[in-house]
């Protein structure tokens, strides 16, 4: 089912720019920044390149989510760091992809908020959608739509 208001309503659009081989433009709305591949890679290094545009989701969700949280709680969070990595991948030859994420976590805190902060940050929605899985469906404009996964 291909749905074009919903897909142009809510979509992010990434279109190559031209300058080097994987530069490209993304935008989000009134928002937009330049994803590329490092020159390690046959990149320019013009901009973070899609892993981590995914682990910068996953760590600012993290923040937001515990912020959100902490907030409603009353809790004595000053401050929030969340620093992700990622450790494996499938393309690589691991069994799963693998992130590590790390919190920091400013103010005076019990150890039982520090703990309730740590499971919270495992319900913010990036993490949810890494961590169940995700259904992708892909179209050709003009409505043509490939098996996917």
């Amino acid at each position: 089912m291909n749905d074009a208001s919903l897909i142009e309503d809510k979509a992010t659009l990434a279109v190559e720019t031209g300058e080097g081989t994987f530069g490209t433009s993304i935008r989000m709305g009134p928002y937009s920044l330049t994803a590329d591949e490092p020159v390690s890679a046959g990149g320019l290094g013009a901009g973070p390149n899609p892993y981590d545009l995914l682990m910068a989701a996953l760590a600012a969700c993290t923040t937001m989510t515990v912020r959100l949280y902490a907030d409603r709680k009353g809790m004595a969070l000053e401050r929030v760091e969340a620093r992700v990595q990622q450790v494996a991948r499938r393309s690589a030859g691991a069994a799963q992809d693998v992130f590590e994420r790390e919190l920091e976590l400013v103010g005076a805190l019990t150890d039982d908020e520090r703990t309730r902060l740590l499971t919270i940050a495992e319900r913010c929605p990036v993490s949810r959608t890494l961590a169940g899985g995700s259904q992708i469906r892909t179209y050709l404009a003009g409505g043509l739509e490939s098996e996917g996964d």
